[in-house]
């Protein structure tokens, strides 16, 4: 795994800039109230600073943050320890941490059905927290993401391609999208970090090539990609695996789980975070760089609103500099987004390139 802290070890790394944007999140985004249990969990890889400054700004605000750490399982969507389980699902609003994150699991499930504001922020550190949201227009990125939904809700033919070697066809056939990378207003709906839009095309029409070759986790082993992971998928299912020693543990992990499912498709979802603009290795980030497309495979949750199933694991690979064809209609062209509403926005957030 290819951590490129610098010099975030220091205590006062960018302290005035964390605090600020810990602030905003509590907020702004997952837009807490006096007198609610807000939960945070994080395991022993997290950046303590960012676990503590979360819970600094909720309590300023009239909040009650309780903090529970535990040791870092060997996998993401592994169920927690029982007193961990029971806490979620009696918060108000959770905030996940975790690099080893428990999205999908039965705990989690439990937590968002008993009407939990749940917001994953799996890996993040003090550096990425300023990047993608202190430093972010966070009005003008749900903006994109509400664009972006309708843009993909009005379109059937959907035509992924990319320098790489990824070349998918499929139909989404009335499917809804789903801005991941909302705000926190709906009781039970997770969300994810600002910068995604997420969707599954009707997955028996997912056909060709998907090449990972920005990110890929789990595998623990995984993380920031060296070399290229090519799938051949038909009908949206992984048949083939191919490539380097990468290839192989990834191809090795799927099938350690003997579970058919791993295989499946479970969604598309497209990264736009201005705050990142390369891989780091924490998937996170890693779905967000700005201009890329990620792509699931295993559980399917019910918010993806697809034909929803739950696999033993869940995992999520990143496409860099993607051409994306809708209904004929080239939206993003190798990794830079060409429609003219979509370019406004990138203009009005100060992107690079724009």
């Amino acid at each position: 795994m290819d951590f490129a802290i610098g010099v975030e070890p220091r205590d006062e790394f960018l302290f005035l800039e964390l605090a600020q944007s810990a602030r905003k999140l509590v907020e702004d985004v997952l837009l807490v109230k006096k007198g609610e249990d807000v939960l945070i969990t994080a395991d022993t890889s997290c950046d303590r600073k960012v676990v503590e400054e979360v819970a600094k700004a909720a309590y300023s605000i009239g909040a009650v943050p309780t903090i529970i750490w535990y040791e870092t399982r060997p996998t993401a969507v592994v169920e927690p320890p029982k007193p961990v389980a029971g806490a979620v699902k009696n918060a108000d609003v959770w905030v996940e941490f975790q690099y080893a994150y428990i999205l999908h699991t039965n705990a989690w499930r439990q937590a968002l059905d008993a009407g939990c504001r749940y917001m994953n922020l799996s890996g993040m550190d003090t550096l990425m927290m300023v990047n993608t949201i202190g430093r972010v227009n966070y009005e003008k990125l749900v903006e994109m993401s509400e664009k972006i939904c309708q843009l993909i809700e009005q379109t059937d033919e959907v035509i992924i391609k990319s320098p790489a070697g990824t070349n998918l066809k499929s139909y989404n056939k009335g499917r809804k999208a789903r801005q991941s990378g909302k705000l926190a207003d709906t009781p039970g709906e997770p969300i994810m970090l600002g910068g995604q839009a997420t969707w599954c095309p009707v997955e028996e029409t997912i056909n060709g090539t998907l090449v990972f070759d920005g990110a890929l986790y789990p595998p623990a082993e995984l993380g920031k990609l060296n070399s290229p992971v090519k799938l051949t998928i038909k009908d949206g299912v992984v048949t083939k695996i191919e490539g380097g020693s990468e290839a192989k543990v990834f191809e090795r992990w799927l099938a350690s789980f003997d579970d058919p499912t791993m295989y499946w498709l479970a969604h598309y979802s497209m990264g736009f975070n201005p705050g990142v603009m390369k891989p780091t290795g924490r998937i996170v980030e890693d779905e967000r760089v700005f201009g890329c497309i990620e792509m699931g495979l295993g559980s399917q949750g019910p918010q993806i609103k697809g034909k929803t199933w739950k696999s033993a694991s869940h995992t999520d690979g990143i496409v860099l500099n993607p051409t994306i064809i809708f209904d004929g209609e080239v939206i993003e062209e190798e990794g830079k987004y060409v429609h003219p509403e979509l370019v406004k926005l990138c203009k009005e957030m100060g992107v690079v390139g724009y």
